[in-house]
């Protein structure tokens, strides 16, 4: 036997190596990206659509599904349902952060949660930031995190206990008690909106959020007093004697309306970037359209939410049209057409639908959505709770209007800024192709894009933040793009198209 060190075994060895990266050469093959002129079939970009589910956390609806659990078990329970949202093409979660003036975070202005440890004021053990957690593991699958605060309600009668930092111990003299228990700040009082405003722009400049959600609690509703009336007599009173002339109901609106106005300037002078949404009761007043009847919010709850789109206090806009299509007296497609007539300032238009309603119901809900006069389409669903109990439902939803994911539709009047193409690089692999790349702003990129030419056919398929390659099948393939997708949704040029692969 011929020792391995020989001349003759040497240049065997050195022969077979050549082989062998010759071999390699021919199988995986790099080529770096060129930029053409599109001709022919053109892309056919994803679908814009917001798709947003609900995550309450006042009386524990949806999460964490009690009080007291450890944080390992909050953490995979909100896991669950993150991927559960990724899984079935959602794209957005809008999470209940401050149920009752209390956080769901860390917060120098208020206390933990009841709803998260089971005391008031009690941190989670071991330590952990749930909403810092929530935002990356959204993100990370793709969805946008909405936080979802009630600026007035500062107890809620399914908690136990008030702490010494409740703004009830703190600041008695902005809160009032109602009839069934819960404590509610007076919206027309300065220090509350002062209180409630600080709260928000905290959230805003400390956490990497995508959007501010208030929901329909304003004034309350009047079964939470007894069917009485809103217990301000001492502001109301001091409102008269300092010259006041509005009617009592036009200076609780004035006070609402002012606060809304003030909410939304303050998160864009914070990061102009943030999304601020508003999901009102879904009628505004009964007769507007004329066939509509039910409980007026404008002289009920003092919210003028036809106000505050026609002036665009907001970036989105997701009435609670909770009833069925064929509802005469609250018909969901007649409500819907009110609401795009009143969107004068073209934002986003996502109604909020009852998913308890049954798969066709919301199915065809959706569709609607689609087909109605706006800016932009998608829809709010309430809630996660009920997706993920009912298998029909989410299987319909996904097999019918969800069955390819969505992209948020872009926000122009906060940025019109489009990010720079990726680079891209396509590495051959036997009957595969590798497609890679690379941004010089990647921190700044929210989605990517792939784009992929089979015969005259285009597909897509979009990616999260923290994906760098997609591996596609060789045979047929045209040509390939890449784009990126910013923080406000505006996506790169078509401009990295591959040809001759």
């Amino acid at each position: 036997m011929k020792s391995l060190s020989s001349p003759f075994n040497r240049s065997i060895l050195a022969l077979s190596l050549g082989l062998l990266c010759l071999f390699a050469a021919c199988s995986t093959k790099k080529k770096a990206t060129k930029t053409v002129v599109v001709s022919g079939e053109q892309p056919i970009h994803p679908t814009r659509e917001f798709r947003a589910a609900w995550v309450a956390s006042v009386a524990n609806i949806n999460w964490p599904s009690k009080p007291g659990l450890s944080s390992q078990q909050q953490q995979k329970e909100a896991i669950a349902l993150l991927d559960f949202l990724q899984k079935n093409n959602f794209n957005a979660v809008i999470l209940q952060v401050r149920p009752q003036a209390d956080a769901l975070y860390k917060s120098d202005l208020e206390p933990w949660s009841y709803f998260l440890t089971g005391k008031q004021g009690q941190a989670p053990y071991p330590y952990y930031d749930p909403l810092q957690f929530w935002i990356e593991a959204a993100h990370n699958r793709g969805l946008e995190l909405h936080v979802w605060l009630n600026p007035y309600r500062a107890y809620h009668t399914s908690a136990k206990g008030l702490s010494d930092q409740s703004v009830v111990k703190k600041h008695p003299e902005l809160v009032v008690k109602l009839k069934d228990g819960q404590y509610w700040m007076d919206p027309s009082k300065k220090g509350t909106q002062d209180y409630s405003a600080a709260v928000v722009k905290d959230i805003v400049k400390r956490y990497d959020i995508d959007g501010v959600h208030f929901d329909d609690y304003f004034y309350p509703y009047e079964s939470y007093n007894g069917g009485a009336d809103f217990p301000d007599n001492e502001s109301w009173t001091a409102y008269q004697k300092s010259g006041g002339k509005l009617s009592r109901a036009d200076w609780r609106r004035q006070g609402v309306n002012t606060f809304v106005e003030r909410i939304y300037k303050e998160i864009k002078a914070e990061k102009k970037y943030v999304k601020f949404g508003i999901s009102p009761f879904g009628i505004w007043r009964p007769g507007f359209p004329a066939s509509i009847q039910g409980m007026d919010q404008y002289d009920k709850l003092y919210a003028d939410a036809k106000l505050w789109l026609n002036k665009g206090w907001l970036d989105y806009f997701t009435p609670q049209l909770y009833w069925r299509i064929n509802d005469i007296p609250h018909s969901f497609p007649v409500l819907l057409d009110w609401w795009a007539g009143e969107n004068t300032q073209s934002r986003h238009l996502w109604p909020g639908i009852n998913v308890d309603l049954g798969a066709d119901e919301i199915i065809n809900q959706i569709m609607i959505t689609r087909a109605t006069p706006s800016r932009s389409t998608g829809a709010a669903h309430w809630s996660i709770g009920s997706l993920v109990k009912n298998e029909k439902l989410i299987n319909g939803i996904f097999n019918g209007p969800y069955q390819k994911g969505a992209l948020v539709p872009a926000s122009p009047w906060l940025d019109q800024t489009v990010p720079t193409p990726p680079i891209i690089e396509t590495t051959s692999q036997q009957t595969q192709m590798k497609i890679s790349w690379t941004h010089p702003k990647e921190k700044e990129i929210f989605k990517w894009v792939v784009y992929y030419q089979y015969g005259t056919k285009w597909g897509y398929t979009i990616l999260n933040r923290n994906d760098r390659f997609l591996v596609k099948p060789k045979a047929g393939l045209k040509r390939i793009a890449v784009t990126a997708i910013g923080r406000t949704g505006n996506e790169s040029p078509l401009k990295e198209i591959l040809t001759g692969l």
